[in-house]
């Protein structure tokens, strides 16, 4: 099957998804969507301009009232739609995020599009269960109750690394607690968001509950950004970037959520299993290229271990085949753009002033040569104070190093800006209570790196962000709780009013 004709074909009438219709975009520039393995272009779209923000936020206005004031029976029904029409969705959800992204089919298959309707299904349900504090009697005079009610309107900016997923940890947790939302996936992955919003549609959401703008964030997302409509903004992308919002949002006095950048440490002690760990690391190190702000990116090992963790990496590594993304067998695909593996490759050959490429440190030749390909990489010998150790890289990169005592290398995992996740590795518990207790990051797996589930929440400390994805967590970033107060006793003049005026009666 013939992969760019269908995506032609399927948003010929444009990558702007708004008021529940496909339109072109204003903005009179045009975006190439890439194929990373090949560098051909498989969909050229108008982007949206500020207009086109106008527009999707004032659909999300105008649908709010209807949204919101649906009971959570009537959300949770039509999400449970919403999961079903994903369901049938799933090999083309599959296809397009290994099109627009580079991943292999085998992880767009049993990882992103089973995870996003997973989180389909898990809202739902959770849409039933905003639940506020019960009523009471605090003062004695009064009952007091908590509602929890819906922000308003939603501006999220996602980034090109999950776009499918992205799209899901966004819409899902404000729309199931009655907000509605425009969603700007990254102008170079826009294909599953758009169709993320057309199952949903599909599905019976009311039109301009969820809108899509194919914009540049600094045109379109700094515009949604700093709508004076939209009541908060989610986004997730590097912290530099993150900065900014933060700035721009901060004019309309918005509420902010912040999914921002990780150099996860990956620590294993001395009595850990060394195998898992290995297989651990190697797994962690190279999912999605490597593109993911969890990634296992710093590990760190207790010394009589170290020589045999790297040659058992460095072993693994070896393994690995790069290919084409749709080839079932293929475990590396490309990185999401040539520009993306460039910045990757200057990171290791500046290491290479300094440290040791154990094993890979270039980009494949042959056939792979037109892709944005490069070769799992281990470094060793790099100093904690280094670009490869304090920066985000997001390639195919894992730098190791030692440590002696429990202290250090817990000390070592903390010592960077960041705290969006990391993994302990050791057979006593005490050790791994400690460094569930200790290591400053919003997730700490502990003899595993990586999964995650609908049930739990995702999100970061320190440089890497605030607020939470996914879960029950996620609705105190998209709900205002309000406290509602009812006087019980019929009086009119009240003991408290003498202190305003006249004598207690």
């Amino acid at each position: 099957m013939d992969q760019r004709f269908e995506v032609t074909e399927r948003f010929a009438a444009g990558a702007q998804f708004i008021a529940g219709s496909l339109r072109s975009g204003t903005s009179g520039r045009t975006q190439d969507v890439v194929d990373s393995a090949t560098g051909e272009t498989v969909l050229r779209y108008e982007l949206a301009g500020t207009d086109d923000v106008d527009a999707a936020v004032a659909a999300a206005a105008r649908a709010l009232p209807g949204w919101a004031g649906a009971t959570p029976g009537e959300r949770s029904d039509t999400l449970h739609r919403f999961a079903a029409a994903l369901t049938e969705d799933a090999a083309d959800l599959a296809a397009a995020e290994s099109l627009n992204c580079g991943k292999p089919i085998k992880l767009s298959k049993e990882f992103d599009v089973p995870g996003s309707i997973d989180n389909a299904a898990f809202f739902a349900g959770a849409a039933r269960h905003l639940e506020g504090k019960a009523a009471g009697e605090y003062s004695g005079d009064h009952t007091s109750a908590v509602r929890r009610e819906p922000v308003g309107v939603v501006g999220s900016i996602a980034p090109w690394n999950y776009p499918l997923q992205m799209a899901a940890w966004k819409v899902l947790p404000a729309i199931a607690a009655g907000n509605t939302i425009v969603l700007k996936p990254a102008e170079i992955t826009p294909l599953t968001s758009l169709m993320f919003a057309q199952a949903a549609q599909r599905a019976g959401l009311p039109d301009g509950v969820f809108n899509v703008v194919s914009g540049a964030g600094r045109d379109a997302g700094e515009h949604l950004v700093g709508h004076p409509d939209v009541a908060m903004t989610s986004f997730t992308g590097s912290t530099a970037v993150g900065k900014r919002v933060a700035e721009i949002a901060t004019g309309t006095v918005k509420r902010l959520h912040l999914e921002l950048g990780g150099k996860a440490p990956f620590v294993v002690f001395d009595d850990a299993d060394l195998e898992a760990a290995v297989h651990g690391a190697v797994a962690g190190a190279l999912i999605n290229t490597g593109q993911d702000c969890t990634a296992a990116t710093r590990a760190y090992v207790q010394r009589p271990l170290y020589d045999a963790f790297v040659s058992g990496v460095a072993d693994l590594m070896a393994t690995v085949r790069l290919g084409d993304p749709f080839d079932p067998s293929t475990d590396l695909g490309p990185l999401i753009s040539h520009t993306q593996r460039d910045r990757v490759a200057g990171f290791v050959e500046r290491a290479r002033g300094y440290a040791t490429v154990v094993t890979g440190g270039e980009a494949p030749q042959g056939e792979l040569a037109k892709g944005a390909y490069y070769r799992p990489t281990l470094i060793t010998g790099a100093a904690q104070d280094s670009e490869v150790v304090q920066s985000e890289i997001f390639g195919p990169v894992l730098v190791v190093l030692p440590f002696d005592s429990d202290d250090e290398g817990l000390a070592l995992a903390n010592d960077t800006p960041y705290g969006l996740a990391a993994s302990a590795w050791s057979r006593d518990v005490y050790r791994t209570g400690r460094a569930t207790r200790e290591i400053n990051a919003g997730c700490v797996w502990i003899n595993d790196h990586i999964p995650i589930i609908s049930e739990m929440p995702h999100g970061g400390a320190k440089a890497s962000g605030f607020g939470k994805d996914m879960s029950a967590y996620s609705f105190e970033e998209y709900t205002q709780v309000k406290h509602v107060m009812y006087d019980i006793t019929g009086v009119a003049r009240k003991d408290w009013h003498r202190t305003i005026f006249g004598d207690r009666a």
